[in-house]
């Protein structure tokens, strides 16, 4: 199996930050919080910033919680930001009607400068369905049918769509952001059908979470497959990776993880390279401790992999 090739200097690092109950250091980010992280991962060398989207979380045996809603904290940020790019990672189809979807992000486009990138996916956590009113079943074909119109309307055309799920007549967007075509979309999938629908409408595709360079082979050769069978030259896809890093500060330590990429800064910066020399040229990184402190020494990380590129 043949990986991507090798990205040259260091793959662009972007920050997952927290915007639900319990991910700031056991806290609730409020907006000072979240902006305050943004800017310091602004001046410490990140290139983007990354929200999830969701609306609920409710597991067996965990207090239930939630987040900020996320297209409006991103567009706060795009416009409190200057340089980095801003994107979900990623948002639900199904919680937006495809249509408007797109008009958001073309209208996220605008206030970004052209920093937007357009992450999408089918959604999974089925408790937010439910509680929000969102129909359930058959997540992949309304992702399909989704995705048809919003790829259409980005890409400038007049888009009229008469499907199971959704319908749309003649819809298209005015005014323009500063994209061309619109603001790339990146689409995080794992299963054969989602990776068929990467290979034939997304500029890049994510995947997450590995911590081992090594565990990117089989989802690539997955891809690989899904690529052939529609006719994409793999090359044309940008490969981005989705991890967990925890860099240790002076005289701190840490149990092993199989989930977690733990170590000396410079100990989790040739980890990340690793990455990019398998061909990822983005890095999405949820950084440990998720706190601005945490922010301002992962710097030290990008830093270090400057060094070594």
């Amino acid at each position: 199996m043949t990986m991507p090739k090798p990205h040259s200097g260091r793959p662009r690092v972007g920050l997952m930050l927290p915007i639900s109950e319990g991910q700031m250091d056991g806290g609730v980010a409020r907006w000072t919080d979240i902006l305050a992280m943004a800017q310091t991962a602004e001046a410490v060398g990140f290139d983007s910033l990354w929200l999830a989207d969701h609306f609920i979380y409710r597991f067996p045996g965990e207090e239930e919680s939630g987040p900020w809603e996320a297209f409006t904290i991103l567009a706060a940020l795009a416009a409190a930001t200057k340089r980095v790019q801003i994107a979900p990672l990623v948002a639900a189809t199904s919680f937006r009607e495809p249509a408007l979807l797109a008009k958001i992000a073309d209208t996220m486009d605008e206030v970004s400068g052209g920093r937007f990138i357009l992450g999408l996916g089918a959604g999974w956590n089925q408790p937010e369905y439910t509680a929000f009113g969102y129909p359930y079943d058959h997540l992949a074909s309304r992702f399909e049918e989704a995705l048809t119109i919003i790829t259409g309307m980005l890409r400038g055309e007049h888009v009229t769509f008469q499907g199971r799920y959704y319908q749309v007549e003649d819809a298209f967007l005015r005014p323009r952001g500063p994209s061309d075509r619109g603001p790339r979309i990146l689409i995080g999938a794992k299963q054969p059908r989602m990776l068929r629908l990467v290979a034939q409408h997304a500029d890049a595709w994510n995947t997450a979470w590995p911590v081992e360079p090594q565990m990117l082979s089989a989802a690539w050769n997955n891809m690989l497959a899904a690529c052939e069978a529609v006719g994409r030259d793999p090359a044309t896809l940008e490969l981005t990776v989705g991890t967990v890093a925890q860099p240790l500060g002076p005289g701190e330590s840490a149990e092993p993880s199989d989930s977690v990429i733990i170590g000396s800064p410079e100990e989790v910066a040739k980890v990340l390279m690793s990455f990019g020399q398998l061909g990822a040229s983005h890095l999405v990184v949820n950084a440990r401790p998720r706190t601005v402190a945490g922010v301002e020494r992962f710097g030290e990380v990008i830093r270090l992999m400057d060094q070594m590129a």
